[in-house]
């Protein structure tokens, strides 16, 4: 996969701890059949939309629980505001808050606490995605 570009994967949190957990759980490079991850990190809402419009956001984690804009509400408008926007996984504050990340539109939703493991499987999905082309 060498012939491909980095990745860019925004994650969102208004806590640094959360973002931080993001970025050591997938690592530079979450699966070798992948190309680099490139992190882009937010802790407000206006930054997370100035690179989306930007267009060279591949990926995007969005903290559910953030205030005073939620990843839940900040994946619903982007899906409504922005032309082939890219995959989301909204992280929700507990199991029972799934539909929500539906409601929101998100490609996938896992609970808070974080588990490294199954972060890196979805996201790893997520990014298969992505490199996939479009038919």
């Amino acid at each position: 996969m060498s012939e491909h570009k980095p990745l860019r994967v925004l994650v969102y949190s208004d806590d640094r701890d959360v973002r931080a957990a993001v970025l050591s759980a997938l690592g530079s490079r979450p699966h070798p059949d992948l190309p680099r991850f490139e992190y882009v990190e937010c802790a407000t809402e206006p930054v997370v939309f100035q690179h989306l419009d930007g267009g060279t956001i591949d990926l995007v984690v969005l903290d559910g629980e953030a205030t005073p804009a939620g990843g839940l509400g900040i994946a619903r408008q982007m899906k409504d505001e922005i032309f082939r926007a890219p995959p989301v996984l909204v992280l929700t504050g507990r199991p029972q808050d799934a539909w929500l990340a539906t409601w929101s539109r998100a490609e996938a939703a896992l609970p808070h606490p974080i588990e490294p493991i199954r972060l890196a499987e979805v996201v790893i999905d997520l990014a298969r995605g992505v490199l996939q082309p479009a038919d």
